[in-house]
């Protein structure tokens, strides 16, 4: 398989997913609610079929895993995971911290990843065994050893209602350790400034595998180690996502699972 021409085509699918965003940006005709904070906009819908239909001109026997339109199973085992618009909340505020985010998997083995922001214009790719890039240039983890002198960032899940209190023990502890933690509202954004040690650390729960598919391959080729909060290699089917520079791996576990209690 040639993983070169799987790249090519992330590529040109999120170019055309962004362009549809970018057009939508500060001109949404309609937003529809998923739940009590999920949200959905004309927008999502519109990226994603625009993606698709990109992937299928070149590949038409791939499956598509997209997060709107779910599963269009194909005759390939490649499969290709699709989140037209991760950041959804930002975007209808105009917030330009969005993404789209594309990878591909052959049996469920992430090969190809792609994570593009049009309005910072910065594209993060990763193929399996060729470390990761932005804007075609090599990326790498930070070299950070302490929490002290880390920066870090976390995402809230949907259900944050229902598990506050735990959340909220989790975030304190953790600002009380670090130089600061931020929340940006795109997880394939946050796995991405991992990647290229803008963050040294990132945790979060309850994400669907459109959300990490691309961030985590392009953050672990870029050195990253992720896994879940039992240390369990992380798979776009786990609850819970940790991602560090590696080197503070075992101090950001302390601090979000103190004594093993998950």
């Amino acid at each position: 398989m040639d993983y070169r021409q799987i790249k090519r085509v992330a590529i040109s699918a999120a170019h055309e997913g962004a362009t549809v965003l970018l057009k939508k940006l500060g001109r949404l005709s309609k937003i529809n609610k998923k739940g009590a904070i999920d949200l959905v906009t004309d927008a999502d819908t519109e990226s994603e079929k625009t993606i698709i239909e990109t992937i299928h001109t070149a590949f038409p026997d791939h499956s598509i895993l997209a997060e709107e339109s779910g599963l269009k199973q194909g005759t390939s085992a490649c499969q290709w995971i699709i989140d037209p618009l991760d950041g959804t909340t930002n975007f209808a505020h105009s917030l330009g911290l969005f993404s789209v985010s594309i990878a591909c998997a052959v049996d469920k083995d992430l090969i190809c990843g792609v994570v593009f922001n049009p309005v910072t214009n910065e594209l993060f790719s990763a193929v399996k065994g060729d470390g990761a890039e932005l804007n075609g240039n090599p990326i790498h983890v930070s070299n950070t050893t302490e929490i002290a002198e880390s920066l870090l960032v976390t995402g809230f899940p949907y259900n944050i209602r229902e598990v506050l209190d735990q959340i909220m023990d989790r975030l304190a502890r953790c600002l009380a350790a670090s130089q600061g933690v931020r929340r940006l509202g795109s997880a394939a954004l946050d796995l991405c400034y991992v990647a290229c040690g803008r963050f040294d650390g990132y945790w979060e729960q309850n994400l669907e595998p459109w959300d990490t598919a691309a961030g985590l391959l392009i953050a672990r080729e870029a050195g990253a180690r992720v896994t879940d909060f039992a240390t369990r290699d992380y798979t776009v089917e786990l609850p819970q996502l940790l991602a560090t520079n590696g080197k503070i791996h075992q101090q950001m576990l302390d601090l979000i699972n103190p004594g093993n209690n998950i």
